[in-house]
């Protein structure tokens, strides 16, 4: 069965990629509130607390392990790979771990990327924002 799902395509078939270390804890770890709404009226004693709390988008950074038959298939698979994070917009389904899909952004901001000698495999560290963490559609 796959392992992982990213924009409809067989992650490790489609570029080598699978999920790093502590991947599924990244994924379903808990989400941010946005700042609660406050009434500080100087009439009434404390602070009142207005509307129903809501989530905030989160920033998460995923760990992916790339591999390749050798350095020439590695780099392909690399390149390609590289080319639909630049897409921005990037999906991710986990289906052993159940049937939600992550919409995430892809933000290319302090990401890691370490490559043994062979230059054959990879560990990978991406940054994404999730919009919307309660959409899981």
């Amino acid at each position: 069965m796959t392992e992982l799902i990213i924009n409809g395509k067989d992650a490790f078939t489609e570029w080598g990629v699978r999920m790093g270390d502590g991947f599924l804890d990244t994924l379903n770890g808990y989400f941010p509130m946005k700042e609660y709404i406050t009434n500080n009226d100087r009439t009434q004693d404390g602070v009142q607390y207005v509307g129903t709390p809501k989530v905030n988008e989160r920033s998460i950074v995923l760990n992916f392990t790339m591999e390749g038959r050798d350095a020439a298939d590695f780099n392909t698979k690399n390149k390609a790979f590289i080319e639909v994070m630049r897409g921005g917009d990037v999906s991710i389904q986990v289906p052993n771990d159940g049937t939600d899909v992550y919409h995430l952004k892809y933000t290319g901001k302090s990401c890691t990327f370490a490559r043994n000698t062979e230059r054959t495999f990879a560990k990978l560290g991406l940054a994404f924002i999730e919009p919307n963490p309660t959409n899981r559609i």
